[in-house]
Formats: structure tokens, C-alpha cells, sequence
């Protein structure tokens, strides 16, 4: 049987304008590259950030001849070594002055049974994607506190000036799955890392949620796992369909934008996986 066809591309509202947006793991064609194109296509000016040092700058030179170099820049960053995550921000700060958004999407995968996963396979999937995650909040928090502009109010040309944290969790968090018991782990901790740091956040405006998709594609995740486990997934979309990326990215936009106001401390299913 056929797979059914996405849907039409959504065009841009200018949901962001005036907004700057730091976007981890944005090289590439996964949901980190499908935000940064919907930021730019929703008038943000996006701070690409990867570890994949080629691919990055490959990225942001087809971004940039597409929107603007004044659009977007590009620092490589390893999420794991907090030192790299501090300069990312700062840079942040230093080309446009402000930041309005970090988008937290480095995670790693991979299929390893419980019995036979070394503390190695377990770290470093930990590190990545939770650790990594706490690092980047982290640091776009203490952007956000010391800025002193957390409270809601806009400025003179109506752009807003609090702050807002989009994390990348994942259904997995939520269900079982073979072979996933660090990936999971980590996605359930993410999604535990967002609402306490909602709650601590609210004190100075800044917002504070996350995204849980179930299965968006692209080439590299057919790197960390098998045909044939991706095709079990797809058969259990009520669509009978993979998401793509930028399905996850509209999602995004809108945490990331003003429709959201009022939430903080949530984890938002992008999903039409059965149970």
C-alpha cells in the first residue's frame, strides 16, 4: 500500500519578526534545519549551531543566500562541553544584541537491549540529549534573567521582550520501547527538565516547553537504527505516514511565538502514533 502524501507546505506569517533564535543541531535536513527555515520564513534572525562542522556551514550558506547574510550565522557547538554552549549564546548576544529564543533540538539516538548496553552507549546518550539540553537551558536562562526584559512588556516596535525555551523531547519518553531504555531515559528527563524549569523561569517571564514527536524523517536517522523498525513506526501513525520535519517546525513556531502566551511547562505531542 502507498504511502499517503504530506500535506502543502505552509507559507510564513511572520510569526517571529524581529525575533533572534538560537537553534541547536541545525545542520541538515532534520528538525533542527526545518526550524531554522521556518524561523526565517516567520522573520526570525537564526544562530545555527551543530557539531557537524561541514554540514553547519554548508547550511547556513544556502540559508543565507536564500533569506539574507544579515538572516542568519553559524558557530559550531558540542552540547557536551558547556564552555562551547556559553560562547554559542554570548554570540548570540554580540551579533544581534539580544536573544528572544533557543530552540534546545541535539539529541542522540541508537538501539542497544538493557542487558547487552554498556555504560558508554548509556553516557553518551545521556550527555547528548539530556545533558545537552540542560546545558543550552541553562544558558539561555541566565541570558534571559540578567537582560532584565523578562517581564512581558514590548518595546517601542512591538517586539516582544521576554523570553522563550523550546525543547525537543520525544514520544519515547512517554512509551515503551525496545532497544531505547537510554534514549527514553533521556527524553522523559527533558521533559521533567522543562516544567521544573518553567516554573523557576516564570519568575522573571520567560516561557519554558517542549515539543514530542513520534517519528519526523530524514536521511541520518536511517544512521542510528533499521529499515525495518522505521517501517514498523510508520505503520503505527493513524495517517500511515512519517511526520515531517518541518510538521514538527510549525509546532515550534508556534511555542516559540505569541499564540502561546499562556503556556509554560508543557510537552506538546506532535504525533498520530496508536498507543
Amino acid at each position: 500500500m502507498s504511502r499517503p502524501p504530506a500535506p502543502p507546505y505552509v507559507r510564513g506569517h511572520g510569526l517571529l519578526a524581529g525575533r533572534t533564535a538560537v537553534i541547536t543541531a541545525a545542520a541538515g535536513a532534520g528538525i533542527g534545519g526545518a526550524t531554522a527555515r521556518r524561523f526565517l520564513e516567520e522573520g526570525a534572525r537564526v544562530l545555527v549551531s551543530d557539531a557537524h562542522t561541514r554540514r553547519l556551514k554548508e547550511t547556513e550558506t544556502a540559508l543565507a543566500a536564500e533569506f539574507g547574510a544579515d538572516a542568519v550565522a553559524s558557530q559550531p557547538c558540542d552540547v557536551t562541553d558547556d564552555a562551547q554552549v556559553q560562547a554559542l549564546y554570548d554570540t548570540a548576544v554580540r551579533l544581534h544584541g539580544r536573544l528572544d529564543i533557543t530552540v534546545n533540538n541535539a539529541g542522540l539516538g541508537g538501539t542497544a537491549e538493557l542487558a547487552d548496553m554498556t555504560d558508554e552507549q548509556w553516557d553518551r546518550v545521556l550527555d547528548v540529549t539530556l545533558g545537552g539540553t540542560f546545558r543550552c537551558t541553562r544558558a539561555a536562562l541566565r541570558h534571559f534573567r540578567a537582560a532584565g526584559t523578562g517581564d512581558g512588556t514590548r518595546t517601542g516596535d512591538g517586539t516582544r521582550t521576554g523570553g522563550v525555551v523550546v525543547n525537543n523531547a520525544s514520544v519515547v519518553g512517554w512509551r515503551a520501547q525496545a532497544g531505547q531504555a537510554h534514549y527514553a531515559a533521556a527524553k522523559a528527563g527533558v521533559m521533567a527538565l522543562t516544567r521544573c524549569a518553567a516554573v523557576e523561569a516564570a519568575a522573571y517571564g520567560v516561557r519554558v516547553n517542549a515539543v514530542s514527536p513520534s517519528l519526523a524523517m530524514h536521511p541520518h536517522l536511517a544512521k542510528v537504527t533499521t529499515t525495518e523498525l522505521l517501517d514498523e513506526l510508520t505503520a503505527r501513525e493513524a495517517f500511515g505516514r512519517y511526520a515531517e520535519p518541518w510538521e514538527i517546525a510549525n509546532v515550534i513556531v508556534f511555542l516559540a511565538g505569541d499564540y502561546s502566551s499562556y503556556m509554560t511547562g508543557e510537552t506538546v505531542s506532535v504525533s498520530s502514533q496508536h498507543p
